[in-house]
């Protein structure tokens, strides 16, 4: 049995809370080899103008994604994984795999 005062300042607890959802971690995955633009990656991930928005800040805020604005006309804005982004990349590319392997044990 844990005790659940000591799982509120886990770190693990803060980074699900970070990459808890689908859309991070397509995100994530997506931007794995590549920089992207905005428009790229909501094609890319399938989320809506607002959930990609949202997530890229929380992204942002928490040091997995690079944001580069670049000043043009239209003004150019790209995503890439920082390098504490990319090194989440092997736990989530063995979390894609395993549910690959296992696709009647997860449900949509």
């Amino acid at each position: 049995m844990t005790d659940d005062s000591a799982l509120a300042g886990c770190a693990a607890r803060r980074l699900l809370e970070t990459i808890g959802s689908k859309w991070a971690i397509l995100i994530i995955l997506s931007l794995a080899d590549t920089e992207l633009r905005h428009s790229e990656l909501r094609r890319r991930v399938g989320a809506s103008q607002k959930m990609l928005t949202s997530t890229l800040k929380v992204l942002e805020r928490d040091g997995l994604v690079r944001r580069t604005l670049t000043p043009s006309v239209p003004p150019r804005t790209d995503y890439a994984l920082t390098e504490r982004g990319a090194s989440l990349l092997p736990v989530l590319q063995s979390i894609k795999e395993w549910a690959n392997a296992h696709p009647a044990t997860v449900s949509s």
